[in-house]
């Protein structure tokens, strides 16, 4: 079994597997026509389900053949332009070459004798997004898993900063249609149910600054602490983004940690032409970015940043066998002391790669590409009957349904575009998303492939509205 081992005696055997795997992967994506199969659960898990975990196979190349039967050929690829469904981006070739390099070498980024070099680069790639924000000479900040920890942590740091033993005092504001990972953390942090408080938002789906402003002086007057205000530089159902420059002002007046979630918006920081549109995030006391969001980064690859590297000590734990606090006075740079994990990968590779060869330009230009997108598809939704769209984008998102002419019970319409979405998906044509608005269903395209056209777009919504009529027509014929 020794040979299975990754060392210098078998270099050639782990050249050949990797090799083997990677173009079995290549021709799976040179030639697959629809982002998914429509295979179903039932039809698959017997699939899986049959095999003996126990017994292995002994040949990479028949593990490879039963990985295309359990795994490849009904994968959702992301990749495809039809893919028009969740948060999810294409990657870029050098970030999976990135990739390929950390999981080999495998190095950990908890301490510097576990990773050394890695250590610099993914420090060098904080500071490079600190200035991109604009956060400040004082910044720092660590990778994570992804914008829910980033959050978090985020929130951890409010929670500390606010200086108060009372946890049930301490409260949380953020426009209604903000991430659950608001009030994840608000529940893991041990606050109370109420800590989150819920800000209506205006017809562009942005937190309104009046009812933030009401809320925050309702808090002080009940002798409650504003621990923070968490705003969004692109949700996840509407891509808006919150008056960062106004919630900035309310935060000061307040004394009151700002957070800006950017897991989504973040591409702006490298946006050619839409960058202003998060002008204000260089205010925040923390930022939320998702490379593998909107710089087409392989899952996962995140961070949080924030303006006073002090803030961090608040993560931070001291252990003799890891980390002892004598290597703080020796500058040995264990970036352990600023996350929640302990053992991670070394993700920040991936988009060290993916700058030196493309550049921030180079990504920019793919991420305003998706957003001009998304402006064309408003504008075909808008012009098209059979449809509602509830917002011009902010970013890349449409949120829209399918509204028939002759159905005048909302719970019908609610029905077929419910109906709709679910036979999209099984045949496999594309795949959307789904949400609601007011308590009605809705559809989504989260636009993220600078391959998808609009004539993708409009040829996806004659598919929705194909099996929207088809049901239509089927709960008449039922109810006759």
């Amino acid at each position: 079994m020794r040979s299975h081992l990754l060392n210098d005696t078998t270099a050639e055997h782990y050249r050949r597997s990797v090799t083997e795997g990677v173009e079995r992967v290549a021709a799976k994506l040179a030639t697959t026509d629809r982002p998914f199969t429509g295979v179903t659960v039932d039809a698959l898990s017997p699939r899986i389900d049959e095999i003996d975990l126990d017994r292995p196979l002994h040949d990479t190349t028949a593990v490879l053949d039963e990985l295309e039967d359990v795994y490849l050929r009904d994968a959702v690829y992301f990749h495809h332009p039809r893919y028009l469904a969740h948060l999810n981006c294409p990657v870029v070739i050098p970030a999976l070459l990135g990739e390929a390099v950390l999981s080999a070498v495998n190095s950990s980024l908890d301490t510097w004798d576990q990773s050394a070099g890695g250590t610099l680069i993914e420090r060098k790639l904080v500071d490079w997004t600190a200035r991109r924000i604009g956060l400040g000479p004082a910044a720092d900040g660590v990778f994570t898993s992804g914008g829910t920890q980033s959050n978090l942590q985020a929130l951890l740091l409010a929670r500390e900063e606010a200086k108060t033993e009372s946890l049930a005092k301490l409260r949380v504001f953020a426009s209604e249609v903000s991430h659950f990972s608001v009030q994840k953390s608000a529940k893991l942090l041990g606050l109370g149910p109420d800590a989150v408080v819920p800000i209506p938002v205006d017809h562009d789906k942005r937190l309104r600054t009046v009812a933030l402003a009401r809320e925050l002086e309702r808090c002080t007057e009940a002798g409650l602490v504003p621990m923070a205000v968490v705003a969004t530089a692109g949700t996840t159902d509407f891509g808006s983004i919150d008056p960062l420059p106004e919630i900035a002002e309310l935060c000061e007046r307040y004394g009151t940690w700002m957070h800006v979630d950017a897991a989504y918006g973040c591409g702006l920081l490298a946006s050619l032409k839409h960058r202003n549109r998060i002008d204000g995030i260089e205010r925040a006391d923390s930022v939320t970015v998702d490379y593998h969001k909107s710089f087409f980064q392989p899952v996962s690859s995140s961070a949080v940043l924030v303006r006073d590297a002090a803030t961090l000590r608040h993560a931070t734990y001291h252990a003799e066998y890891l980390n002892p606090r004598r290597m703080v006075t020796e500058r040995i740079p264990n970036q352990v002391d600023k996350s929640l994990q302990t053992t991670r990968r070394f993700d920040a590779l991936k988009l060290w790669m993916t700058l030196r060869v493309m550049g921030a330009d180079g990504i920019g230009r793919l991420f305003d590409e998706v957003c001009d997108l998304a402006a064309e598809g408003f504008e075909l939704l808008s012009a098209d009957p059979r449809f509602e769209v509830v917002v011009a984008p902010s970013l890349s998102t449409l949120v829209f349904r399918y509204v028939p002419a002759a159905v005048t019970d909302p719970a019908e319409t609610d029905r077929a575009n419910l109906y709709a979405r679910k036979a999209l998906f099984a045949s496999g044509d594309a795949v959307v998303a789904g949400t609601k608005v007011a308590g009605r269903h809705y559809l989504k395209f989260t636009l993220l492939n600078p391959e998808t056209t609009t004539a993708d777009i409009a040829a996806v919504l004659d598919l929705i509205a194909g099996h929207a009529e088809q049901y239509l027509g089927e709960s008449l014929d039922r109810a006759s």
